[in-house]
């Protein structure tokens, strides 16, 4: 009997590529009657690596070609970082499903050979710390004032290779996008979700798909409580029109029926930033995004 086949688009970095797998896997494992085809699209995101994204066009730029390739028809389904998508969604390519979470937080890169010993002076480890997120800079700030940055572009081996060849003294990255690509031992130290509010959506991998196509075989690799983090995380920043370079930041939690929300404003004019807690019942995860962004807007607006 022929299998129904499935083409699932991918960025063509190394990490995109098995996080990609990672959700295939999971696919053929509930749906051994499809068959499913890999296609990688190199990004326009992933081509310009010596600017900061807010001043070449935002995170957009990590899915148009994906999103065109959808729409014309060359694959079915695309894998993305959730984290990486625009806030706003696309009624023509809506996201279907969101499989549980990875490890949401934040950690800190020492190069090969060096260790992180709690509880002793770390200065070298913060003299030029690559990261190009707003949000990053913002928090690290907070936690080490003489910390500085500068900023770093590519995907994690790349960003790796320049960390190691001492170009930065330290990087700050996704704890989840290490742990996918096998590099686990590289995490020198995990910043807590309270030291360092992640970006809404991280370690949360997407699967987009056009609106017509019939995703009923999706259904059992979905995450109820992983979908309502979401929900709740991205209300908070569309709700604050925070783009890319925008330092705000949104981590959800669910436990039984309720949901908790640490959302994090920066007021760009007055630059005088905000963290506020809220929990409610996870129903209502996007009107406790919403509700969020508004109190801190209107306590620093």
């Amino acid at each position: 009997m022929k299998k129904n086949k499935i083409v699932v688009g991918s960025r063509d970095s190394k990490l995109a590529v098995m996080q990609t797998e990672i959700v295939m896997k999971e696919i053929m494992r509930y749906n051994p009657e499809i068959e499913l085809e890999l296609i990688t699209l190199k990004t326009t995101g992933d081509l310009i690596l010596d600017q900061s994204l807010d001043k070449i066009g935002g995170k957009g730029l990590f899915v148009k070609e994906l999103d065109q390739a959808l729409l014309d028809g060359r694959i079915d389904l695309a894998i993305h970082s959730l984290k990486d998508m625009p806030m706003e969604e696309n009624e023509e390519l809506p996201i279907v499903a969101l499989p549980k979470r990875g490890d949401a937080r934040d950690v800190l890169v020492l190069p090969q050979g060096c260790e992180f010993v709690e509880n002793e002076d770390k200065a070298l480890c913060y003299q030029n710390i690559g990261s190009s997120s707003a949000r990053r800079k913002l928090q690290i700030k907070k936690l080490i004032p003489d910390a500085s940055t500068s900023i770093v572009r590519g995907n994690v081996i790349t960003r790796l290779a320049k960390l190691d060849r001492g170009e930065y003294t330290s990087l700050i990255l996704a704890a989840a996008g290490l742990q996918r690509v096998g590099l686990p031992q590289r995490i020198s130290h995990f910043f807590s979700v309270e030291e360092m509010i992640p970006a809404a959506g991280q370690g949360i991998l997407s699967i987009q798909a056009r609106r017509d196509l019939d995703v009923e075989f999706l259904t059992y690799i979905k995450d109820d409580n992983t979908t309502y983090a979401a929900l709740a995380e991205r209300s908070f920043v569309r709700t604050l029109d925070g783009g890319c370079s925008s330092p705000i930041a949104a981590h959800a939690t669910v436990e039984g029926e309720y949901i908790k929300l640490i959302g994090l404003y920066y007021n760009e004019s007055t630059t005088e930033h905000r963290v506020a807690e809220a929990v409610d019942r996870r129903e209502r995860a996007e009107i406790v995004g919403e509700q969020l962004a508004l109190r801190l807007r209107g306590e620093i607006g």
